[in-house]
C-alpha cells in the first residue's frame, strides 16, 4: 500500500473528514516519525511495532564491478521491530 492509497482509504472510511485533512494527519505522522528517528529517540505504537535507529559501523566493503577494496563510513539506518499483536494477527491460519 503506497502513502496515497493509505489516504484514499482512510478518507473513504470517514466521510466526515476532507480528504486534505486526512492527507495533513497522516503526513504530520509520519513528519513526527521521521523527526523522532533523527533525533535518535525510539517510536512505540503498542500492538503495532517499533521504529528505532541502528548503527552500522565503519568498514571496509567491496565493489562488485571491479573487487577493489572500498571504505564505507558509519551510517545509521532505520530499524522497524513488529509488535506481538501484529505478529499474531500476521500468523493466525483463518
Amino acid at each position: 500500500m503506497t502513502k496515497s492509497e493509505l489516504i484514499n482509504t482512510l478518507a473513504e472510511q470517514n466521510p466526515h473528514l476532507y480528504l486534505r485533512d486526512v492527507e495533513r494527519i497522516v503526513s504530520t505522522i509520519f513528519d513526527e516519525i521521521t523527526e523522532a528517528l533523527s533525533r535518535g529517540d525510539r517510536v512505540e505504537l503498542r500492538g503495532f511495532g517499533a521504529f528505532s535507529i541502528k548503527r552500522r559501523g565503519p568498514r571496509t566493503g567491496r565493489n562488485p564491478r571491479t573487487g577493489e577494496a572500498v571504505h564505507v563510513e558509519e551510517k545509521c539506518v532505520p530499524y522497524f521491530k513488529t509488535g506481538k499483536e501484529l505478529r499474531e494477527r500476521l500468523n493466525t491460519t483463518s
